[in-house]
């Protein structure tokens, strides 16, 4: 059914509708300022759909994967041996203890997976439980969807439906902040990053979001605050809650550890969203630790088979012996060996960098990928198979169908509950739009009327 509704949208597209089309998206990304830095942030004229069944099975899978995390975490903080196996940094290690004043340690949090054609239909390679982008452009990109005139045509016949991500973050924000100061009072939220980032349009579009909900917001460099008496302060006075949009090493490097925000986070004088341990499910050792079976007894029988249908073989790369489809083996001479199945991927890093594709790389170059990734902390991860759809353009007049690889990441609030999806587009192996190709989509619930 879901093919026959991309096939009734791509048959729409005559070049005349198509032309039509792209010029009033081109015009709604610059009114709304859809850019990530100066590109565009969606180049295709089809958004993503997904058949109702679909969702309920990326809601209901993801919801047993996060339910493992969350144990993992509860697990790290109780026992050193575990928590060694995240390899987080010295000052990361000192931050995670350290009470947030509220439940959960990721309110707002993504996934990203991939729909394969395998058994368990679904796979989650990364878990970003730091700070999550693209809600807002997300959820604008729908409205912008909505009123392209091809889809005027599309809905006499199909009904579509939005899966939006902003009052998700919104209703996480408040919740922590009510969980921290015990009042019930309507808190003035800081979204706080570098001014300099690409995402700063993003950052416009939250502050408008919340502004029209009834909530006072300023965005923030972290240079711009002190903190004295107990307070931190920005501009506009004193900051309670903070929309954390810097990334932590980041804020480390540039500021240190005792930087105004996180000296405030440690005597408990902010609500910081999200907090510090949060670092511990956002490296990509946390898979690995999902994924091993050293740990499988911190997990139920359903726990461990939503793993092993749904987690790709993650290990940190060490020197160690352990089980790949149930046979043991040397990991370091097996990475070696089958490079072209395998991924590494740095401990903490975001936007592509440091990723090694096995099959794309010489012997010589993976084995030296290899030697870097036993000093860093990395990762090897099991290769899989990129789903592939096909996408409209608009190219010198005409329509132009090409296909894209199709990136899964549903968005998550409180530490468990997915609602929301990120769809991200590419013609090469890594799907990434930070990493400077790629587009991004919105993302429709899509049924025949």
């Amino acid at each position: 059914m879901l093919r026959d509704g991309i096939e009734r949208y791509h048959a729409l597209l005559t070049d005349d509708l198509a032309g039509e089309t792209q010029r009033q998206l081109d015009e709604q990304l610059r009114l709304r300022g859809l850019f990530f830095g100066d590109r565009a942030l969606c180049t295709v004229l089809r958004p993503r759909f997904l058949s109702p069944a679909q969702y309920r099975f990326l809601q209901t899978r993801g919801a047993l994967v996060l339910r493992a995390f969350r144990k993992a975490h509860q697990a790290a903080l109780a026992d050193e041996a575990v928590l060694s196996q995240f390899r987080l940094l010295d000052w990361e290690r000192q931050l995670v203890h350290v009470p947030t004043g509220f439940r959960d340690a990721s309110p707002v949090s993504r996934l990203d997976a991939f729909f394969v054609a395998e058994s368990g239909g679904l796979r989650f390679t990364e878990y970003n439980a730091e700070t999550p982008a693209g809600g807002a452009y997300n959820d604008v990109l729908t409205e912008v969807f909505y009123g392209l005139p091809v889809m005027r045509r599309f809905l006499r016949h199909w009904d579509v439906r939005p899966l939006p991500a902003r009052h998700n973050v919104l209703h996480a924000l408040v919740d922590a902040y009510e969980q921290w100061s015990g009042r019930r009072d309507r808190p003035a939220i800081s979204i706080v990053d570098w001014a300099d980032v690409p995402t700063q349009s993003e950052f416009v579009l939250f502050q408008d979001y919340f502004t029209r909900q009834g909530f006072a917001c300023e965005i923030i460099d972290p240079g711009e605050v002190a903190y004295q008496g107990g307070e931190l302060r920005g501009p506009s006075g004193r900051i309670e809650l903070i929309y954390k949009r810097v990334l932590l090493h980041e804020l480390v490097e540039r500021g240190g550890i005792d930087h105004p925000i996180l000296r405030a986070f440690r005597d408990g004088a902010v609500c910081l969203v999200n907090p510090p341990p949060c670092k511990v499910l956002h490296k990509k050792a946390s898979l690995a630790v999902l994924h091993d079976e050293r740990n499988a007894h911190l997990f139920d029988a359903e726990e461990r088979e939503a793993i092993a249908l749904s987690i790709p073989w993650t290990r940190v790369v060490e020197e160690r012996r352990t089980f790949h489809e149930g046979r043991e083996v040397d990991l370091l001479p097996f990475a070696a060996e089958h490079r072209d199945q395998l991924v590494l991927k740095p401990n903490d890093d975001y936007g592509g960098k440091g990723i090694v594709l096995g099959w794309e790389v010489s012997d010589q170059a993976w084995q030296a990928s290899l030697h870097t990734a036993l000093r860093e902390p990395y990762i090897v991860q099991q290769r899989i198979a990129l789903p592939k759809e096909s996408y409209p353009g608009f190219v010198d007049g005409r329509v132009v169908f090409a296909d894209r690889m199709v990136d899964t990441a549903p968005y998550v609030a409180y530490g468990g509950n997915v609602d929301g999806c990120l769809s991200r587009l590419a013609t090469a192996a890594l799907l990434n739009v930070t990493a400077g190709g790629g587009s991004q989509t919105p993302t429709f619930i899509a049924e025949a009327r």
